[in-house]
């Protein structure tokens, strides 16, 4: 079995990987700085249930710490990485961009050096629906150019893919980035809609629904991500033979490089979404309709042929059986 280091680990997707990367007999290191962009209760609550696991170990740090990080790969010389550290959020980067660079970018920069001098086997990263930008066909292609992003978050996150690539060319490091949609589910985030709307319509408060409810979200439960990305860390990228330089392909590479799309193929209504919550919550939201937030896409929408090619995995979980499961660890976890 592998030696995977799992950044992010104390997060909403880095804890569910964990788990499923030690169920299925690999040693993982956990890295976190458990830092508070949101509850720093909810994320110390999901290390307890990792910690004392077999072949599972903890370290706190951040990303930006060279020297850290580049002790910590010489010292454990990883089979393969899983980085799912960042800032996230795209309406917090309007707010605060420098976190953005220091987390996204010179954190990022660690974490290639520090697979490219310790040969590292598979960089897996995580990107981001939110690369689309400006982009308006869809379904949203990882062979689609990229180069519009409308949020500073997207920005880094493509930056990552060209970094990444940069590594792939000069070094033959193998890298796989993957284009979360959307994800949802139990220990999910409090800043996003699920979370917030949860709480909000049993406090008896309004939420708000950006863009007067007609934005589309390509949700994508939890367990269906982990799974594709497990499937992903197992599957190593080699170059494209196929690949020209005078009609580039986004998606591929000469090089070690690969990008998938992991979302559930399916856009759903926002106001959609908010009436299967009133149904597994039993009651009914009180909306105050705003305009679209700047930054936000309008609709987003996932092709995932080369994942189900490569992998021989689609994403299926519905938003019903979804949502019914964040409803019930919700009610548990907060004793409501």
């Amino acid at each position: 079995m592998a030696k995977i280091l799992v950044t992010g680990a104390a997060g909403f997707i880095g804890y569910h990987l964990s788990e499923k990367l030690l169920a299925k007999g690999h040693e993982v290191v956990g890295l976190d700085n458990v830092n508070d962009y949101y509850d720093v209760g909810l994320k110390e609550a999901r290390l307890a249930r990792l910690e004392g696991k077999p072949g599972f170990r903890f370290v706190r740090m951040s990303l930006e710490d060279r020297d850290g990080c580049a002790a910590l790969f010489a010292a454990e010389r990883f089979d393969s990485v899983v980085n799912l550290a960042a800032q996230a959020g795209v309406r917090y980067s309007i707010q605060n961009p420098y976190a953005y660079i220091d987390s996204n970018i010179s954190g990022f920069i660690n974490i290639l050096e520090g697979c490219r001098h310790n040969k590292v086997g598979h960089l897996v990263y995580a990107s981001s629906s939110s690369v689309y930008g400006a982009n308006t066909s869809m379904p949203f292609s990882v062979h689609h150019n990229v180069d519009h992003p409308v949020s500073l978050y997207a920005a880094t996150k493509k930056a990552n893919e060209l970094m990444a690539h940069t590594y792939s060319s000069l070094y033959g490091l193998p890298t796989t980035g993957l284009r979360f949609f959307t994800v949802y589910g139990p220990w999910g985030r409090p800043d996003m809609a699920l979370f917030l709307f949860t709480r909000a319509i049993l406090e008896g408060r309004p939420i708000d629904v950006f863009n007067h409810g007609k934005m589309q979200r390509d949700f994508t439960y939890v367990d269906d991500i982990v799974e594709g990305v497990t499937r992903v860390v197992d599957r190593v990228p080699a170059g494209d033979p196929a690949w020209q330089g005078s009609h580039p392909d986004p998606g591929t590479s000469y090089a070690p490089y690969r990008i998938y799309n992991i979302g559930n193929n399916n856009p759903v209504e926002l106001l959609r979404f908010i009436e299967v919550l009133e149904q597994a919550l039993g009651r009914e939201a009180k909306k105050n309709f705003l305009p679209i937030q700047a930054g936000d896409v309008p609709a987003t929408y996932a092709d995932v042929d080369d994942l189900i090619r490569d992998v021989d995995f689609r994403p299926a979980t519905s938003i019903e059986e979804g949502i019914g499961r964040f409803v019930s660890w919700y009610r548990e976890f907060y004793r409501i």
